[in-house]
């Protein structure tokens, strides 16, 4: 026994010994990442900026180490920011040391709309009369439309430029449901209030279809006419490659004059060292964009401003409660937006938007402070690649709504989901749930029986006010009649093409854009940019999201692509009563 315990203290002795070197060790990695980050970046004369977007790209990048951390491989998997990209692309127009831009791109982690925004960033560095040049083996749709602001398109001789038009898929779940003995109740306003239809439909209906290939085929045709004009190749031509599937492998990508030449690599090298003006045994200099983007940008005027303009970043699904990452949580940015009117320093707001909607009562929450916010200060939206249904709610006060053609916005319209998992439970898992309650419909809304035709009948006029409450919203906001808010709403997704004919948005611009709106209707010449939320400190964001990150990074790792299907679809299920949000996760490749 003596000798049992002896083994037993010693065995625990050396897994906290153990665990605690593990610790170190991890600890280690992660001030590594950190003092990385913050390490000083030397551009040296004669450079170009290197741009690769192999990491998902996001309207703000996260600081937090453990952000994106692959706990399989222990590296990090950071994310890019769209306002580090276009920072960057913005200083090295100016920056004498950068003589021009090298891409490498295949495949872009970002939506569609992002990727324009990117794309114009280019197109006016290229005013500054330096080059670009583009690489890829393989050039991905949206790749190739954002490689076609360069000078040069190269492509290695065995490459492809995949060019084959868009396609939506769509998963239903009905048939899986009814196995399982899960019941969706379904109440919704909005002929087009699609985001439903995966559980109650088999296929896609006649109204949901008609949308879809409205907003894609916008999207489709706006690549079509920038490739067009970029490449001096007619829109006609353009839909003939694809829909003939003309566009096989290097030789027809250069045959029908996608790419400018098939070289490999280390022609592509050698052909800008002769731009630089290098001997040909000489390394290129060149500076990533990640390090680049975290130079200060030098400042044009003589004085530090006093004046700010908030750009707040709304991104993800609206929720009620605080903010947390990939969430728009209707208290968190109220007050961000509250805290923005009262500030005399902050002399207009610019509300970036990218999410597809979420709990309509956090959206009225939010739409609230909009409201007071425009009525002391110039107040702009720049929607993101999705501004949709509750999304395009938190929208509709500003004075003036910026979106990219390829946005997806509009979705007004409201629905109610409650799902009955009494079967299932009972048939399939041998549970039965009893209930006790203290009035007839004290258990409205129960994940263990159906709603009555009386809860339905309360539902559905539940669902009709909150319809009435987002287009008179709209309309107020817009300035257009109801009855033309309701005639464009029904729950009809939009793209930004389709939007701006509508009045759903006021001009195409990016966030740059709205900035530049902001400050000329404030009347500031000389201003900063205040971004919020304010980001917190590496490790203090460590500590606060140890768990939930690791657990996140884990199941991404495991389910790989597939984890964005599984992570709609426990959205969908966990929000349960009234939402206001767009059809289903919108992916453009």
């Amino acid at each position: 026994m003596k000798s049992f315990f002896k083994y037993l203290l010693a065995t625990i002795l050396g897994l906290f010994i153990g665990s605690f070197l593990l610790f170190i060790i991890f600890m280690g990695i992660i001030g590594g990442i950190v003092s990385s980050s913050n390490k000083t970046v030397d551009v040296k004369e004669n450079s170009v900026l290197y741009i690769n977007l192999n990491k998902e790209i996001v309207d703000r990048a996260s600081n937090n180490p453990l952000e994106g951390f692959n706990f399989t491989s222990f590296k990090p998997n950071t994310s890019l920011g769209l306002n580090e990209i276009l920072k960057a692309i913005e200083t090295a127009k100016d920056d004498p040391k950068i003589k021009g831009i090298y891409m490498e791109i295949d495949v872009v982690t970002a939506g569609a709309a992002t990727v324009d925004e990117i794309r114009n960033a280019l197109f006016e560095f290229k005013e500054s009369g330096k080059f670009i040049i583009s690489y890829s083996d393989v050039y991905s749709q949206k790749a190739y439309f954002l490689s076609t602001a360069a000078n040069k398109v190269y492509l290695n001789p065995e490459g492809i430029v995949n060019w084959t038009g868009l396609r939506a898929e769509i998963m239903y779940y009905k048939n899986i449901l009814q196995k399982l003995g899960i019941e969706p109740q379904i109440i919704r306003h909005g002929k087009f209030k699609s985001a439903v239809e995966p559980f109650m439909l088999e296929k896609m209906s006649p109204e949901n279809r008609e949308q879809t290939k409205t907003y894609m085929g916008s999207i489709w045709n706006h690549w079509v006419e920038g490739v067009s004009k970029a490449r001096n190749i007619s829109t006609g031509e353009l839909n003939r490659f694809a829909d003939n599937m003309l566009i096989r492998n290097g030789k027809t990508s250069y045959e029908y004059k996608l790419v400018d030449s098939l070289i490999y690599k280390d022609q592509v090298l050698d052909i800008m060292k002769k731009r630089l003006g290098i001997s040909d045994k000489k390394d290129i200099s060149s500076v990533n964009i990640d390090d680049y983007a975290k130079i200060p940008t030098p400042l044009k005027g003589k004085t530090l401003s006093k004046d700010k303009i908030a750009v707040i970043y709304a991104s993800g699904d609206i929720v009620m409660g605080n903010s947390t990452d990939g969430e728009i949580g209707s208290e968190g940015i109220a007050k961000l937006i509250r805290e923005a009117r009262r500030d005399s320093t902050i002399k207009a707001i610019v509300l970036r938007v990218n999410s597809p909607g979420g709990d309509a009562l956090a959206s009225e929450v939010i739409w609230r402070e909009m409201v007071l916010a425009k009525k002391i200060k110039p107040l702009i939206v720049s929607m993101g690649d999705v501004a949709a249904s509750g999304g395009y709610y938190i929208s509709a006060p500003a004075d003036t709504i910026l979106a990219n053609p390829t946005t997806i916005t509009g979705s007004i319209g409201v629905f109610g989901m409650y799902f009955n998992i009494q079967e299932g439970m009972n048939k399939k898992l041998g549970i039965n749930v009893e209930t006790v309650t203290t009035n007839k419909h004290s258990d409205f809304g129960s994940m263990y029986r159906s709603l009555t035709a009386e809860e339905r009948e309360v539902a559905q006029l539940g669902v009709e006010d909150i319809y009435q409450s987002f287009i008179g919203h709209v309309a107020e906001g817009r300035k257009i009649a109801v009855s033309r808010v309701d005639e464009i709403g029904q729950g009809r997704v939009w793209s930004g093409a389709n939007a701006i004919d509508i009045k759903l948005i006021d001009k195409f611009g990016g966030l740059k854009d709205a900035i530049k709106i902001a400050a000329g209707k404030a009347k500031l010449v000389n201003y900063r940019i205040t971004e919020l939320p304010k980001q917190k400190e590496p490790f203090q964001q460590l500590i606060e999201d140890f768990t939930g990150k690791t657990k996140i990074s884990l199941m991404k790792d495991e389910l790989g692509i597939a984890y964005s299907h599984y992570h709609n679809l426990m959205n969908l299920l966990s929000n349960q009563g009234i939402q206001a949000r767009i059809p289903y996760n919108i992916e453009v490749y």
